[in-house]
């Protein structure tokens, strides 16, 4: 029974911690076509369990195929070729262009014998609380999207430590779990200082910054930047009201933004990467055609689902940086 894991503080009910046992065991070859399962009272006396989380755990099992039960005898594994489907907890904030690109090569490099659910909080920490703890128990891994959030260690703590990975932002309260990760500051800094012959054509930098939204690293990336070139810049958290004013380039951090901006542009008569310089964060498709091209600040979020699904697969426990690149086009 050495393939049998079951925890006390494991954030899982303990039936269901039986029923990933024996599809582990299986996934990993201990468990083949013919072999006999542990007697009920053999799992109850050795893990201290009731006889009837050990039922739940079997007939869980019977229901979809992976083992029978003999009268008299006990149960046995079905086929040592069954496909055990392993699901994957996918908690994303919200959804845009980047991350279907995010979410299809994930689930593309997965394998098919893998059902990803994805869900959304939306920046809302109820929701985000809600999602996971009704998650518990169901999922063989939880790929959580914190975003920046607070008080998310005390609930991602109520997963199985070793089932968890985070993606996107990392926090201190997160910082014990494997992880692929942006470095924003270092990325915001670095891709400014690479462009800085074409923003310093301009008089004036402005970051539109919405707190609520966006990770604090870009904020601290920005500051670095303005700190090393002494360039005259504005912070501001909506473009509601203002007038552009020729001689400004603009870093903004979300889509819906950048297309607003877009248009003030347009009705105020300006010319784009000109008049005024626009840097967008985050690139897609789009981006390469509107407007003659969007410079943009982005992370390879193809390569991220890729190597998501590598570590999963894996089981590998590390935190990686994901690779960052400025793509300068007519914008800038």
């Amino acid at each position: 029974m050495n393939w049998i894991h079951v925890k006390n503080h494991a954030g899982i009910p303990k039936y269901r911690q039986l029923v990933l046992s024996v599809e582990n065991a299986l996934l990993e070859g201990v468990l083949k076509k013919g072999d006999a399962l542990p007697s009920v009272n053999q799992v109850s006396n050795r893990f201290g369990l009731s006889r009837d989380t050990v039922f739940t755990a079997l007939n869980e099992l019977k229901t979809r195929g992976i083992i029978e039960s003999v009268p008299g005898k006990g149960f046995f594994v079905t086929s040592e070729h069954i496909k055990v489907k392993q699901r994957i907890f996918l908690l994303f904030d919200e959804l845009n262009a980047f991350k279907e690109d995010l979410y299809n090569a994930f689930v593309a490099h997965l394998g098919g014998d893998v059902q990803v659910d994805i869900f959304f909080h939306h920046f809302n920490e109820e929701m985000f609380k809600k999602l996971i703890l009704d998650s518990l128990g169901n999922y063989s891994y939880y790929v959580i999207m914190p975003a920046n959030l607070k008080h998310t260690g005390s609930v991602v703590n109520k997963l199985p430590s070793d089932k968890v990975y985070i993606l996107d932002q990392i926090n201190q309260e997160l910082s014990s779990y494997p992880a692929i990760y942006q470095n924003f500051e270092t990325d915001i800094f670095n891709s400014l200082m690479e462009a800085r012959p074409m923003i310093e054509k301009y008089r004036k930098m402005v970051l539109l910054f919405p707190e609520k939204r966006q990770p604090i690293g870009m904020l601290y990336g920005f500051q670095n930047y303005r700190r090393e070139t002494a360039f005259n810049y504005e912070i501001i958290d909506t473009l509601d009201g203002r007038t552009l004013v020729p001689g400004e380039v603009y870093l903004v951090l979300d889509d819906q933004s950048l297309i607003f901006l877009i248009k003030k542009l347009k009705d105020q008569g300006l010319v784009l990467g000109s008049d005024i310089g626009i840097i967008s964060y985050n690139d897609t498709l789009l981006k390469e055609i509107v407007e003659g091209g969007i410079t943009t600040i982005s992370t390879d979020f193809k390569a991220m689902g890729k190597r998501l699904a590598e570590m999963i697969r894996n089981k590998e426990h590390i935190k990686i940086e994901n690779p960052n690149s400025l793509i300068i086009r007519n914008s800038l």
